[in-house]
């Protein structure tokens, strides 16, 4: 590498020609603030979103007002993280795996990249199989779910490859012809809705709020470990709450109005009852079936939805492989990007057959481990930084924290995960205390708690030792 520092032109063309290179505060162009929230707002105006929501009375055994509370409470929880993570890419003008390093060092970060890597991949997945079986309901099956997800994934690879400037440019309009088709949904469907009585408070009722609150936060703050990487490019001293109320009602918006859609779609027990497979392809097109033709042309639309909500998975892929080390920050972001693309879809479509038994587990397990993480990069910020970073050491190891005390923490708080997580497969100590022998999934409470304690102690000891 020539420079740990890039320059970017003002109207860049063709693939972005750079990856987590710090961004020069002189030249950066990017003024559009607006695009703070476009960005989010496409990437969660989409099907999975409403797929998550319709959960909460089939799968959770909540109630309408009951659901209606936890999407709005455990959104605005969950969107915190990203949208204070999103006012540091024109404050520091770098990626935001690549940040981690100023709290977890040098090999720290790599691991941490790793777990990302891993959590692209795996929403990848989600959102292509999701996708997929739109397309495989909106034919009557005469276009199988696996060709949908080769199409879904070969237009998402093609926006994400050609970088920043085009992924906003993407983002700043698929979110009109979503909204529009999901006004038209709701227009169809209200007349259909019922108040589903809240069950009667106790011990199941409980681990439901919280079991779906889990799922709720973590699908809003599964962001956050991409956060910083769509406004890299903006001046330095763009308003730090301008960007931070923009993303955070850019993720808001669409996941409490959606997820309260998709919640309401199951209220109706014809279309509960075709859900019940946990296809969400199928859901939506048995609330279009009134409009005929017209509502085969919007699961059509519904369909790409998945793209601009896979965008942001693809694209921050490329840049948290950089993150594990300077060969692999040599290699061009977009080969990065094309070969993420190439392992999710050889995943998707085998895991498609199985998808529906899955959801529920995975769309809580891939974000476990950004609540420890997220607490320690904002103790970091706050307690131990006070806000100041010297941005010229973020690429070379000698200068950046051991890191120790962040990995031990994060363990930590992966142990508060195992004792409080609720899973089909595995229920913790503490979880099986409520609702046995479901559990009650406090995973991420208690690993935000116990990283963060743990953080705070362990983090003073290494700054003393390296003072010494």
């Amino acid at each position: 590498m020539a420079s740990d520092v890039v320059t970017i032109p003002e109207l860049e063309k063709g693939v972005e020609t750079h990856g987590i290179e710090r961004v020069s505060p002189k030249t950066r162009s990017h003024v559009r603030i607006l695009d703070n929230f476009t960005m989010w707002l496409s990437a969660n105006l989409v099907i999975s979103t409403v797929g998550l929501g319709a959960l909460a009375i089939p799968i959770f055994q909540l109630g309408f007002w009951d659901s209606v509370a936890i999407i709005i409470i455990f959104n605005a929880l969950g969107v915190l993280p990203v949208a204070f993570f999103s006012t540091l890419g024109p404050k520091l003008g770098l990626r935001q795996m690549t940040i981690s390093r100023f709290a977890f060092g040098w090999v720290g970060a790599i691991i941490m990249a790793i777990f990302n890597i891993a959590a692209c991949i795996g929403w990848s997945v989600v959102n292509v199989i999701i996708g997929g079986q739109l397309v495989a309901a909106l034919s009557g099956g005469r276009v199988p779910s696996w060709a949908g997800i080769l199409i879904l994934a070969a237009l998402t690879t093609f926006v994400s490859i050609y970088g920043y400037k085009y992924v906003h440019r993407y983002e700043r309009y698929a979110w009109i012809p979503m909204a529009v088709i999901f006004a038209i949904m709701l227009f169809v469907a209200a007349p259909h809705f019922s108040i589903i009585p809240t069950p009667a408070f106790g011990a199941a009722e409980i681990a439901g709020l919280l079991s779906f609150g889990g799922a709720v936060y973590g699908f809003a703050t599964g962001w956050s470990s991409y956060a910083a990487d769509y406004n890299v490019n903006q001046p330095e001293e763009t308003p730090a709450s301008r960007v931070f109320w923009l993303t955070f009602l850019g993720i808001f918006v669409p996941c409490v109005l959606l997820e309260t859609l998709g919640m309401a779609f199951t209220s109706y027990a014809p279309w509960a009852k075709v859900f019940s497979n946990g296809l969400v392809g199928d859901l939506l097109a048995a609330v279009v079936t009134p409009l005929g033709g017209f509502g085969t042309l919007i699961l059509a639309l519904l369909a790409l939805s998945v793209v601009a909500n896979n965008v942001p998975n693809d694209y921050s892929l490329g840049l948290s492989v950089q993150v594990l080390g300077h060969r692999f920050q040599r290699v061009h972001r977009s080969i990065w990007t094309l070969t993420g693309a190439i392992i999710y879809v050889l995943i998707a479509l085998p895991a498609a057959a199985n998808f529906a038994k899955t959801l529920t587990d995975f769309l809580l397990i891939i974000a476990y481990w950004l609540g420890p993480w997220s607490i320690i990069l904002i103790l970091e910020h706050f307690v131990f930084r006070r806000g100041q970073y010297n941005v010229d050491d973020w690429n070379t190891p000698s200068r950046l924290p051991i890191g120790w005390a962040a990995l031990v923490s994060m363990v930590f708080g992966l142990v508060g995960v195992l004792l409080g997580a609720a899973q089909v497969y595995y229920v913790g100590p503490i979880a099986k205390l409520v609702n046995p022998p479901y559990g009650m999934d406090v995973g991420f409470e208690l690993g935000v708690v116990l990283a963060g304690i743990a953080y705070l102690i362990l983090r003073r000891i290494e700054l003393n030792v390296n003072k010494r």
